[in-house]
């Protein structure tokens, strides 16, 4: 006789993933007949990959049927190189948010706290809220900057780690180093800062801060950075963190085993190899942001300083409205109801278009 099965219900999950708010990735572009169609909401490189780096991924495509190198040793050892650090102080993961929810993973048990400016990068409260640990968000100062004596002052005995997103995503300006050096001179040694710069290499002020030396100087300093933005290595996800030797050995226990694929780290070995002709495009996109930010100032907008390969509209709950423009002529950004609208560098035509609609928008309202 078959015994009587239990009655169907739900399965029981973590009660914080009703809490856990969802990434939003960036639109791809609706047609518009007549109108070529830009994506221009997610941050990305517009250049496609340099033939040296296709040639490395075509290679490392014919191997796919075995395990890639788990210690990710050539990667490792070409970073170390170029940086000038040891092999030992280097982790690497699936892109620099899965470096993140590894750094938060080492650091943070329950209920104790990460600190971070607010608006910024919209994985910080996803990947804490999944660790178990708790959001402290520090609003930005009037300019979209961080404000590095608030998030001072939050900082508790349950503080277990600190993010600095310079440049900031979404909002543009990146901080100081005076002011950055003064803010780690507060923070209690057993608390980690973690230097997000995934956009550091789009940076042109001179004050920006030298992540590295602040790394060897202040032991609870760690530093993240991708292949995705700069070296355009956005869909093969590959990030790494600079950290002293306890940190960077518990992010690798950490690491999801055989993460980085086999064609990940060969083109991002073969893109340090190239970083000179990348760094020609990088610098055509630092002109291009350069001209947008000009272009839409002399409209009348007040474009917070940019240091990324974006610009940001501070639209209030005009952000959406603002996006469906956009969308109307067939071009994707990235709207924060409520706060904003991200825009993202794009193709040449992509930033006249954005810059013909921003011009309109203004004239309509002031109409």
């Amino acid at each position: 006789m078959t015994s009587p099965q239990p009655a169907a219900g739900p399965v029981r999950m973590r009660p914080v993933l009703s809490t856990v708010p969802a990434y939003t990735p960036g639109r791809p572009p609706e047609p518009v007949e007549g109108v070529t169609a830009y994506k221009i909401s997610s941050n990305e490189n517009p250049f496609p990959p340099l033939p040296s780096v296709l040639e490395a991924v075509a290679r490392a495509a014919t191997t796919v049927n075995r395990y890639p190198d788990m210690g990710v040793t050539e990667l490792t050892a070409a970073l170390a190189e170029r940086l000038g650090v040891p092999t030992t102080h280097l982790a690497t993961g699936t892109g620099s948010v899965a470096v993140l929810g590894h750094l938060i993973g080492v650091t943070c048990d329950a209920g104790d706290e990460v600190v971070y400016a607010w608006r910024s990068f919209e994985a910080y409260p996803i990947v804490v809220a999944l660790a178990g640990a708790t959001s402290v968000q520090v609003p930005l100062d009037a300019d979209a900057r961080h404000d590095l004596d608030a998030m001072a002052a939050a900082i508790t005995d349950r503080t277990r780690l600190v993010l600095v997103c310079t440049p900031n995503n979404p909002t543009g300006p990146a901080v100081r180093e005076d002011e950055l050096r003064a803010f780690l001179a507060k923070v209690p040694s057993d608390v980690l800062v973690v230097i997000d710069e995934a956009y550091l290499e789009f940076t042109t002020e001179e004050t920006v801060p030298d992540a590295l030396a602040l790394y060897r100087e202040f032991p609870n300093v760690a530093v993240l950075r991708t292949f995705s933005k700069a070296y355009g290595l956005a869909g093969l996800r590959v990030g790494y963190a600079v950290a002293r030797e306890e940190v960077a050995t518990a992010l690798r226990k950490a690491a999801t085993p055989f993460g980085v694929s086999d064609l990940a780290q060969q083109a991002a070995v073969a893109s340090l190899a190239a970083y000179d002709e990348l760094e020609v495009r990088v610098k055509e996109l630092v002109a291009e942001r350069e001209r947008v930010v000009a272009a839409l100032r002399d409209q009348g907008w007040a474009i917070p300083d940019a240091q990324g390969n974006f610009v940001w509209f501070p639209l209030g709950d005009d952000a959406v409205p603002f996006a469906q423009a956009c969308q109307a002529r067939a071009l994707t950004v990235r709207p924060f109801a409520g706060e904003g609208v991200r825009a993202s560098v794009g193709e040449t035509e992509a930033n006249d278009r954005l810059i013909e609609i921003a011009g309109e928008w203004l004239v309509s309202r002031e109409g």
